[in-house]
Order: C-alpha cells, then sequence, then structure tokens
C-alpha cells in the first residue's frame, strides 16, 4: 500500500452513486424507468430510504414518512428495500474503486473517497480525466450512474461531487477555490446542518464567502471551539487524510410493523430473523461483536434503546439474539402494556480478530 502523500500533494476523488438505491431498482426493473421510484415507505407506517430523482421533483427525500410520500406524488411506485442486493452491486462499485486506488475510504455503501495522488502527481496523469474513467468503468460495469468530485483535498472534493447531481464530472483547482465557494449557499458546506446554518442565518451569513469574512470573534460567540473549523472550511481548508481503513462501529437491522405488535413472542420471532442477519453480516466482513442492542419505537414514535456486552465477542446468532431478548423481556417487565410499531437489533463492538479467551462462539 503506498505511503499517505504530503498535504501539498494530494489528488482526492469523491464518488457518490446517484440515487443508489433507486437507481438500482429501475435497472433491474426496466419498466420502473424514468418513473418517480421510492425505496421503502410503502406501508401505512414506512419510511422511504431512498428515492429517484424523478420522485425528488415531486419534494420526495430520504427518510420521510411514506404517508407523507403519497400525498406528494400520488402516481409515485413504491418498491421495498433489497438491502442485500444493494450491498452485492456497491461490493461491485467498490472493485472499480480499488483499479483507480489503493487508499479507498468507503462513507457508505454508494460513497468513498479515493486518493489518487500517487497517480497524478508522480505518474503525471490528469485528475479530470481519471474522474472521467472512473464514472465511465462504473457505467459500462453496472449501468449505473454517479458523481464524481474532484480536489486537493476531501472537504472540497465531496462539494464538488454534490455541485451538479446527477451524473456530475466537477473539478475544483487549487488556484479557483475562493471563486468557486464563495457563491455557495452556506449549506452547501459539510457539517453546517440546519440549526447551524439558521443561527448564521439569524447574524446575515448566507453564503461560504459571507461566512469566510465574518469576524472570528462574532462567529466565536455563537460556535465557540468550533468557529475556527467554520472559517477554515470556508476557505476551503481541510487537512484530513484519506482514511483507508475505516472501522465499521455497528451494524444492526429493523423492522416496522404495518400495526402495533403487543406480544413478546411475536417480537422474538421477527428479532430471531434479525439476529440471523446481523450474524451473516459479521460473518461476511469477518467481524466479532461484544455487545448487543436493541432498538424499540413505540406507536406514539417514541424511541428507547437498550445494551448489554455479551462477555465477549461472537458471530453467533443464537448468543446475538440470546443477549437482545434478555434486554427485551427487562424493558417488558416494568411495562404493563405496550405497542411496538418498529424493532432493531444491532451489535457494536467489533472486533477482526479477539482473542481466543474472548471468544464465545
Amino acid at each position: 500500500m503506498s505511503q499517505a502523500p504530503s498535504r501539498s500533494r494530494r489528488a482526492i476523488i469523491h464518488v457518490d452513486m446517484d440515487a443508489f438505491y433507486a437507481s438500482v431498482e429501475q435497472r433491474d426493473h426496466p419498466e420502473l424507468r424514468g418513473r418517480p421510484v421510492m425505496v421503502g415507505g410503502g406501508s401505512s407506517r414506512g419510511v422511504v430510504a431512498a428515492a429517484s430523482y424523478e420522485a425528488r421533483q415531486y419534494g420526495v427525500r430520504s427518510a420521510m414518512p411514506g404517508a407523507r410520500a403519497r400525498r406528494l406524488c400520488p402516481s409515485g411506485v413504491f418498491v421495498a428495500a433489497r438491502f442485500e442486493r444493494y450491498r452485492e452491486v456497491s461490493g461491485q462499485v467498490f472493485e472499480i474503486f480499488a483499479e483507480f486506488s489503493d487508499r479507498i475510504e468507503g462513507l457508505s455503501l454508494d460513497e468513498a473517497f479515493l486518493d489518487v495522488s500517487e497517480r497524478v502527481h508522480d505518474r503525471g496523469e490528469s485528475l479530470p480525466e481519471l474522474g472521467r474513467q472512473l464514472k465511465r468503468r462504473i457505467a459500462e460495469t453496472t449501468g449505473l450512474t454517479a458523481s464524481v468530485g474532484m480536489a486537493h483535498n476531501k472537504l472540497l472534493a465531496k462539494i464538488a461531487s454534490d455541485y451538479d447531481k446527477p451524473d456530475g464530472l466537477v473539478q475544483i483547482p487549487a488556484d479557483r477555490v475562493q471563486r468557486f465557494l464563495d457563491p455557495l449557499p452556506i449549506r452547501r458546506l459539510w457539517g453546517i446542518g440546519p440549526r447551524t446554518a439558521e443561527r448564521l442565518h439569524d447574524v446575515g451569513v448566507f453564503t461560504v464567502g459571507q461566512l469566510r469574512r465574518t469576524s472570528l470573534d462574532v462567529l466565536s460567540g455563537l460556535f465557540g471551539d468550533h468557529a475556527l473549523e467554520l472559517v477554515e472550511r470556508a476557505a476551503g481548508i481541510d487537512e484530513r487524510e484519506v482514511k483507508v481503513e475505516r472501522v465499521r462501529r455497528s451494524i444492526s437491522q429493523e423492522t416496522t410493523f404495518s400495526e402495533d405488535v403487543h406480544s413478546i413472542e411475536a417480537l422474538v420471532e421477527v428479532m430471531a430473523r434479525q439476529a440471523e442477519k446481523v450474524a451473516s453480516r459479521l460473518a461476511d466482513r469477518g467481524l466479532y461483536a461484544r455487545t448487543v442492542t436493541i432498538k424499540l419505537r413505540s406507536s406514539g414514535f417514541s424511541t428507547i434503546t437498550r445494551s448489554q456486552s455479551l462477555g465477549g465477542h461472537t458471530r453467533s446468532a443464537r448468543k446475538i439474539l440470546a443477549g437482545a431478548r434478555e434486554l427485551l423481556e427487562g424493558w417488558a417487565g416494568w411495562r404493563r402494556q405496550f405497542a411496538v410499531r418498529l424493532i432493531g437489533v444491532g451489535v457494536s463492538g467489533l472486533a477482526e480478530r479477539p482473542d481466543e479467551t474472548d471468544l464465545l462462539g
């Protein structure tokens, strides 16, 4: 594996697959192409996991309740999520990434940073041409489109990939950073969410250029130690390296019910299937888990989580279920009555090679 390049010699590509889950469904089912497609959210209490660009034109977004999505887009098509299929296609995409660099930081199934510094600075290859080749390989191999951003750091590469979606190809040259960033709305900066944006709007800051020119004293009064980081982002400064080994912290599986569930036995049946899927994903990744967590959401949309150590590392579905069931029964033990609309089983404390004395099987 190549060494991480110095800050001044970085060439970073950020790849973001376009409407990934929905695009996979449209590719696999030609009758859905060109139609507004929503993955998940088909039940009365479901939540949209992904929306095609046709659906987004109606205002549909991921994490939106399915009932609202149906009101916004009555002609939309709801399809059940197929996460195993998405992981399979993601594997194909990441194999393509590996053709371009051995320094890859995966952020999710459909998004990653690639450090191609060696190819650009040592071999003299063109960064825009590498981006074009990467998009072409993805399209030829998977039939899907990706938006690609290129720059000398991760912050700028991510902003660039989001600039011209879908199917975008944008580079931010080092000598044009402020010309590119200054007109953008502050929400385009990575890490600025609705609350931060609202506080900045209150002091008259709406664009990245305005943020960059705002007094550090004013920003410190609003955000404390976080102020300097905001100013640096507005100036396009980002010194983070591409993390080649991004450690996954947890694996989980959730189920939303069409009707409230009041029975421990019925919940345990679902948890058993969830534990099997979690254990399978642990095995696929060569991981073991030490902590089990359950997530419960009531009919009133309140959510609780409960966790406990398993006493060692395991990838056994039986042991994961046993720990999850103990948590569930402990929670239900002091509840005279309950109505569950969502239940989830997850694991954390992941390790690739735990000590043999710590293995539970």
